[in-house]
C-alpha cells in the first residue's frame, strides 16, 4: 500500500541517488539505510523500505553508471542504536550516504556522524524544524511538522471549534506542531484551553485524556507518531470523550493510511490534516 512515508523514501532515494554519485565514486555506492524496523514505530519503517523498494522496481539500481546498494539496518528507534549503526554503516561497510531516520531524536543523534565524515544524509521521516541545523549534511525530502496542523487549525474555528485543548508527544515534532497549531488557531479567533504534553516513551494517555474530559472544550487535537494512533484511539474512546461530545481533531500521523484499518470504528468521526492520503483523488496518485 503507498502511504506518506513510501512517497517520501521514494523522493529521498531520488535525491540520494544523484548526489551520491562524486567523481571518484566506486562502481558500486552504498547507501546506509537505517530504519526502526522493529519496535513500536515499526510502521514508519516498514513503510520507507517500501518506498525504496518501489522506487528501485520503476527505476532501477544504477544512476550514472554506478550500481546503488541498499543497506538496510535496524534501530528499533533508539537513539543509540542508530548513531552506532551510522558509524558502522561509514567506517565498515563504507556508505557514501545514510539514510531514514523515523524519528526526531534518531535524526539527531546522527549528525555528529555526518560532521565527521563529510556525507549526506537523507531524512525521510523526522520532521523537527531543529534537526536541519545541526549539520550541513541533511536533506529532508519529507514534512516539516506544522504542515499537517495549521489547515486543521483553520478547519476547527470555521467549523465552530472554538475551545480546544492541545494534547502531543512531549518531543520536538510534538512541540513545533503544538506550537503551529495553536500559533493559528489564536490568528483564527480560537481559544486553547490547556496545552498538555505526553511522554514519548511508553505513553499512558488515560490521564492526560481524563484532564481532556474534565476542562470540557469543544475540541481536542492531538498529535502522537504513527505507530501508536491505535493505542490513543482506544483510549479516546474509552475515557467516554467521544460520548461528551468532545471532537477529536488532529495531524495525520493519528490515522496514518497503514494503520487506519486496523483502528476500526473508533475513527470514525475523527478529523484529521495531512500532506497525503492514499484515497487522494489524482491521475498520479491513481498510477
Amino acid at each position: 500500500m503507498i502511504t506518506r512515508r513510501t512517497l517520501m523514501a521514494a523522493a529521498g532515494l531520488a535525491m540520494g541517488g544523484l548526489v551520491a554519485i562524486p567523481a571518484s565514486a566506486q562502481e558500486t555506492v552504498k547507501i546506509g539505510l537505517i530504519l526502526p524496523m522493529t519496535g513500536p514505530f515499526a510502521s514508519t519503517g516498514r513503510q520507507v523500505e517500501a518506498g525504496v523498494k518501489a522506487y528501485m522496481a520503476l527505476n532501477g539500481d544504477t544512476v550514472a553508471g554506478k550500481k546503488i546498494e541498499v543497506v538496510l539496518r535496524d534501530d528499533g528507534g533508539v537513539a543509540d542504536q542508530t548513531r552506532r549503526i551510522a558509524q558502522e554503516l561509514v567506517v565498515n561497510d563504507g556508505a557514501k550516504m545514510l539514510m531514514g531516520f523515523g524519528l526526531t531524536p534518531l535524526a539527531m543523534s546522527v549528525a555528529p556522524v555526518l560532521n565527521q565524515a563529510k556525507i549526506p544524509a537523507i531524512i525521510t521521516s523526522a520532521t523537527t524544524s531543529a534537526i536541519m541545523p545541526q549539520s550541513q549534511y541533511y536533506v529532508r525530502t519529507s514534512m516539516g511538522g506544522p504542515q499537517s496542523a495549521v489547515p486543521v487549525a483553520t478547519w476547527a474555528v470555521q467549523n465552530n471549534l472554538k475551545k480546544v485543548v492541545t494534547l502531543v508527544s512531549d518531543y520536538g515534532p510534538g512541540i513545533d506542531i503544538e506550537q503551529g497549531f495553536t500559533n493559528q488557531f489564536k490568528k483564527d479567533g480560537g481559544t486553547i484551553v490547556e496545552a498538555i504534553r505526553v511522554p514519548l516513551a511508553n505513553p499512558d494517555f488515560a490521564p492526560f485524556l481524563q484532564r481532556v474530559r474534565d476542562a470540557k472544550p469543544d475540541a481536542v487535537f492531538a498529535f502522537v507518531p504513527a505507530g501508536i494512533g491505535a493505542q490513543f484511539m482506544k483510549q479516546y474512546v474509552d475515557r467516554g470523550l467521544a460520548d461528551a461530545g468532545i471532537k477529536l481533531i488532529a495531524t495525520g500521523d493519528v490515522t496514518d493510511d497503514d494503520l487506519l484499518n486496523g483502528m476500526g470504528a473508533v475513527a470514525k468521526g475523527v478529523i484529521t490534516g495531512h500532506f497525503y492520503s492514499a484515497l487522494h483523488d489524482s491521475p498520479e496518485n491513481k498510477a
